[in-house]
């Protein structure tokens, strides 16, 4: 009982230290998400120029940061019509160019790894747009496509399918501040906590668990923590392989890289294990169910490579420039639930998100929670078939469905 109250006081610590950066992390995904219109993406990413990318990749920080919802997401794109290497850039931002992950690593690790997200996050797209164009024959393409024509269903795709952007002509503020707009925020942020709670209520248990059970010891040999240039070349390898077993994505993992970094991880090998949320192993298995084995394979190695190389270049990088932080003074980690500016903000962002969450039942939002793992072809975000949009005009309640 010891053991199991000193993890759970651990992964309490963590909880409330993050609480107000991810309600306000997701309010403002929400925000960009309620005037940015799904169906406009897939005519954005017609190829694999470096603009084109670019494009993909801002998008993609504009999305959903759910991992599994993005990939749902990506396929959709492709099957509409996108570029594969696109809407694979598409789906790196998503997971690894977003707000919220970014003020998450801030709080809980410092702000050299959220510096390091968002120059390392581009990096990877760079290396694998180079691989795909070497690698990714045409026939593969059109394999790919042929799978994910099928619409075989993966994880999460009725909530990748809605668009609940707020629909009518107007500035973004106009329509932000609309009652539609409130509401398509709110929509959005509720929707955006069901897809991740899981997965971040696994990675803060998993966290907290081993951090308290696993001696540092452990880790510091594992990360030959002992032999700096040894472990500089070990820990971007080595992190995507421990991410690819501990079964957690998206801002799900933030905790567990904390762990791995108190442990002695590598700062390079810290970006990389953060970056591999697009390969864990239930994530592997929809991208076999998506585009096939083969692809699902290429997908795969040149995802690790693209990883494992942007976590070389951050290594080197801000060891260069000495921006690396040490591996103390995590007191996040043991210093429990406190009376001080942490508590109040606590406060005011739980209200906001109370808020959020009665618009969005009292607008009709509950039914959408039903939808969230349907199948690809429920609802069609181009906009026939039933997708969920906002509407200026028609806001009794603030939505409108077609």
């Amino acid at each position: 009982m010891g053991a199991i109250t000193h993890a759970l006081r651990i992964t309490g610590s963590m909880t409330w230290e993050i609480t107000w950066a991810l309600i306000l992390g997701f309010a403002l995904s929400a925000i960009i998400q309620a005037v940015v219109r799904k169906a406009t993406i897939v005519r954005l990413l017609g190829d694999d120029r470096p603009r084109t990318l670019t494009v993909a990749a801002l998008l993609g920080a504009a999305s959903s940061s759910c991992s599994y919802a993005a990939v749902a997401l990506a396929r959709s794109l492709f099957r509409k019509g996108a570029n594969f290497t696109a809407a694979m850039a598409f789906e790196i931002g998503s997971t690894n160019l977003v707000i919220e992950l970014g003020i998450i690593l801030w709080l809980l690790m410092g702000w050299q790894f959220t510096l390091a997200e968002f120059i390392g996050g581009p990096i990877m797209i760079v290396i694998l747009a180079v691989l795909f164009r070497r690698f990714l024959k045409p026939h593969l393409v059109h394999e790919a496509r042929e799978e994910a024509d099928r619409g075989v269903a993966g994880s999460m795709e009725g909530h990748a399918a809605m668009d609940m952007a707020v629909a009518g002509d107007g500035s973004f503020w106009r329509r932000l501040l609309s009652r539609a707009g409130f509401t398509s925020v709110s929509h959005v942020f509720v929707m955006e906590w069901a897809a991740i709670l899981k997965d971040l209520v696994i990675g803060l248990f998993i966290a907290g668990a081993i951090a308290a059970w696993v001696p540092d010891s452990f880790w510091q040999h594992f990360f030959l923590a002992d032999h700096p240039l040894l472990a500089g070349i070990w820990g971007p390898l080595v992190g995507p392989l421990v991410a690819v077993l501990s079964f957690v994505c998206s801002i799900g993992n933030v905790p567990l890289a904390l762990v791995l970094w108190k442990g002695g991880i590598s700062f390079g090998g810290v970006a990389s294990f953060i970056f591999a949320d697009l390969i864990i192993i239930p994530i592997l298995n929809i991208y076999k169910k998506y585009y096939g084995k083969r692809t699902a394979w290429f997908v795969l190695w040149t995802f690790f490579v693209a990883m494992a190389g942007a976590g070389y270049v951050v290594e080197l990088l801000f060891n260069g420039l000495g921006l690396v932080p040490g591996h103390d003074g995590m007191a996040v980690m043991s210093e429990g639930v406190k009376w001080n500016y942490t508590t109040w903000l606590n406060i005011a962002f739980l209200l906001l998100a109370l808020v959020l969450v009665v618009r969005f039942v009292r607008s009709g939002g509950t039914g959408m929670l039903r939808m969230m793992g349907g199948g690809p072809d429920d609802m069609d975000m181009a906009g026939h078939g039933g997708h969920h949009e906002h509407s200026g005009q028609h806001d009794h309640g603030g939505h409108d469905h077609h």
